[in-house]
């Protein structure tokens, strides 16, 4: 594609709550959620074919492995699909005494840890936390007191990890030790107006910038790593989820949105809500670190 910020369809699924693009180097496609429906697309842009994955439970975020197949995010806790098509086998029950929560994003650092949090169903204030998943299979938490634990990403230089707690409007930086995969001193950089949306899921670019969808708000908003806003991609759905690079040079942004939450006429004026999206915007994205086990 071309540099433009024109949005098309990549995949016309009508996702209730489509979320989690990653781009998957190994096979050329973008791999995506649908959390309530408990699918995992993956969508092939050189044929422009996509092909569903159930996998039994609500996921909330895939990351690659490194060892094939992928790690998962899920309503019970942590899982693993060797293969496209296999059965999940869960590692880790993450909070298995908290029966009204769910797994939501997640995404892995640059040594392979997987970050991913949870929220309730319900959407209980305080009821979510962020987990870190170590290549051992072991889990610790590293966030309280979240509502919705959201986008994830880290700055170029791997010191500054970003994290986004939905119903606050806010996403957070951390100092973050790679070493480690400590994170420490919370700051808030950006807040976003109520009025403008939601900040959703996110990803970084080649340049250090980051890329926050705005659910409820129809766009995808483009900020320094000072928290500045630079740029506004607008699109034909309201419910815009998450986002991130991928296709040849990393060159073109995907992003998801959901049909849920909106009315019969909402959905009349939106026929395509939950759909993949796709533009390419002159600005090239980062690789997606693999889950290293």
């Amino acid at each position: 594609m071309a540099p433009s910020e024109e949005v098309e369809i990549a995949m016309d699924a009508h996702a209730m709550l489509g979320e989690g693009p990653i781009w998957d180097d190994g096979t050329r496609c973008l791999v995506w959620v649908d959390i309530m429906e408990g699918h995992l697309h993956r969508y092939d842009p050189a044929t422009g074919s996509s092909e569903t994955m159930e996998v039994g439970q609500p996921v909330g975020a895939a990351a690659v492995r490194s060892m094939g197949g992928f790690v998962l995010a899920l309503r019970d806790g942590f899982g693993l699909v060797e293969r496209w098509g296999d059965e999940v086998r869960m590692i880790a029950d993450t909070e298995a005494d908290i029966a009204g929560n769910r797994m939501n994003d997640g995404k892995c650092d640059l040594t392979g840890r997987f970050f991913a949090g949870t929220m309730a169903f319900a959407v209980t204030p305080g009821a979510g936390a962020l987990y870190r998943l170590e290549t051992d299979y072991s889990v610790t938490k590293m966030v309280g007191d979240l509502t919705i634990s959201n986008g994830i990403g880290w700055s170029i230089d791997n010191r500054t990890m970003y994290h986004i707690d939905t119903p606050a409007h806010t996403l957070y930086a951390y100092d973050y030790d790679a070493a480690t995969g400590s994170m420490g001193n919370r700051r808030s950089l950006i807040e976003v107006d109520p009025g403008d949306g939601s900040p959703d899921g996110m990803t970084v670019d080649a340049e250090g910038f980051l890329w926050v969808a705005l659910y409820g708000g129809g766009a995808v908003r483009r900020y320094s790593p000072e928290g500045d806003l630079v740029r506004t991609i607008a699109l034909p759905a309201t419910n815009i989820t998450s986002c991130t690079f991928g296709g040849d040079g990393l060159s073109d942004l995907y992003i998801t949105s959901a049909a849920q939450e909106l009315s019969e006429d909402q959905l009349a004026r939106e026929p395509h809500a939950g759909a993949l999206w796709r533009c390419s915007p002159g600005i090239k994205g980062l690789p997606p670190n693999d889950f290293k086990a």
